[in-house]
């Protein structure tokens, strides 16, 4: 047990020395260019920087200020835009930065798009030049009726359905396998997406080998949490409600390391952070939630094919409905729940990491999802995987489209609510039925 503690807090302490550190020391310039435009830089020889055009109906327009601060709010580079609306501005290094167009620069008659996108916020790594997104002038899109404002709604609601269907159902598998409510299971979707950042981030990996890195790690630490913790408490025969109050301190004990190691801001991934959303008849999507909504429907699909086609899926399902009896015939019990957990810490990397494209990550972002992860489990069914993924799309659903009625603020209470009605009527879940698992 000692050993184990010692390697944990190796794990720690050298996981909060990797994920810290930050641009070493500046020296400012100041350069004017060719056709009108003066940059202000305080750079350390770094390769860094972010460059664009500005550019109103297709002209581009002179004399925008740009003003880049790091992530300790000191201006590190400034810029104007010259007379073919171009802008470069060099940084000091890799890190978390801010940009902020100034909009008494613009000419008269010439507005940001989007007001509240003034100033966005952004991650650079080693070698990285990006462009940053100002749209100017009046959006593009005519006045949106109330039929397509709902389909625009209905396809987000698929989408963050299908988010919290890839947490939900690990959580889901681990109750219908241990009994276990586990409260920590959102940490395992931060740990995940927080991995993914680290390996696209500052070891320059791009996205996608990192989010498969990110599944393997979340996949083997949720294995490692379960050998090495919740087995032990199970074969002490500590009660279920003792263990729930125990992954409830689990959780918070977790979430404020990744506050420690990680900070309080969110942080975007490298990688597509900023993309233009595709017309799609009365929708706009960007290719990256596209892909995302694809992606987890082909993961989905697996799952199903695993519980069913597959023996250690069938051996899942028969722990789940009796375990004492799966033993008996010969069912290693101990070896499925640890699979289960693998599964599950698998299934919320991804999830991570999917969230983390769309909200960036932060510390708290799986607690913001564990009762909408919970709202989706119940509603399905407790301990039932395919109720779990229904659960998960309403939920999702209903949260998005209820912004047509209420505040954005108030659209998760909205989905409680649901929930609590739906169980008033139907207490086991839509697909509560013998079946527990699958």
């Amino acid at each position: 047990m000692r050993k184990l503690i010692l390697i944990v807090l190796a794990v720690l302490i050298g996981g909060s020395v990797l994920l810290s550190g930050g641009p070493a020391g500046a020296q400012t310039d100041t350069t004017e260019g060719d056709g009108g435009a003066t940059t202000t830089t305080t750079a350390s020889g770094g390769d860094v920087g972010v460059r664009g055009t500005i550019e109103n109906e297709d002209e581009p327009v002179e004399g925008v200020t740009i003003t880049v601060k790091d992530a300790s709010g000191a201006v590190v580079g400034e810029a104007t835009t010259d007379a073919e609306g171009a802008y470069d501005i060099p940084l000091p290094g890799p890190g978390d930065y801010s940009a902020t167009l100034d909009v008494d620069s613009l000419p008269d008659g010439v507005n940001l798009r989007n007001e509240d996108r003034a100033t966005l916020e952004f991650t650079l790594r080693p070698g990285q030049t990006r462009p940053l997104l100002y749209p100017l002038g009046e959006s593009d899109k005519q006045e949106v009726t109330g039929i397509e404002k709902f389909l625009q709604l209905l396809v987000e609601g698929i989408k963050f359905g299908l988010v919290i269907a890839m947490g939900a159902i690990g959580l889901s598998l681990i109750f219908g396998t241990t009994g276990l409510t586990n409260f920590s299971h959102g940490e395992m979707v931060t740990f995940g997406a927080m991995v993914a950042w680290w390996l696209n981030v500052n070891m320059d990996i791009p996205l996608i080998p990192a989010a498969v890195l990110a599944i393997g790690v979340g996949a083997a630490a949720a294995a490692l949490y379960d050998f090495a913790f919740w087995r032990r408490l199970r074969n002490r025969g500590t009660g279920l409600i003792a263990m729930l109050v125990i992954s409830i301190g689990m959780a918070i004990l977790f979430r404020y390391f990744f506050l420690y190691i990680f900070g309080g801001r969110t942080r975007p991934y490298g990688d597509y952070a900023v993309q233009q959303g595709m017309d799609i008849g009365p929708i706009s999507i960007a290719p990256k939630d596209l892909i995302s909504i694809a992606l987890s429907i082909v993961v989905l699909a697996g799952v199903g094919l695993l519980l069913n086609r597959t023996k250690i899926g069938k051996a899942m399902r028969a722990v789940a409905d009796n375990r004492d009896l799966a033993a008996s015939s010969g069912i290693d019990v101990d070896r499925v729940i640890l699979f289960v957990w693998a599964a599950g810490g698998g299934l919320a990397a991804l999830g991570g990491v999917l969230f983390g494209v769309t909200e960036q990550v932060s510390y708290q972002m799986g607690f913001r999802l564990l009762l909408l992860m919970f709202a989706g489990v119940t509603l399905g069914g407790l301990g039932t995987a395919y109720g779990a993924l229904v659960g998960s799309l309403i939920v999702g659903i209903f949260v998005q489209v209820s912004t047509l009625w209420v505040p954005v603020e108030l659209k998760n209470v909205g989905a409680l609510v649901i929930l609590i009605l739906i169980l008033l009527v139907r207490p086991q879940g839509i697909l509560g039925q013998s079946e527990r698992v699958g």
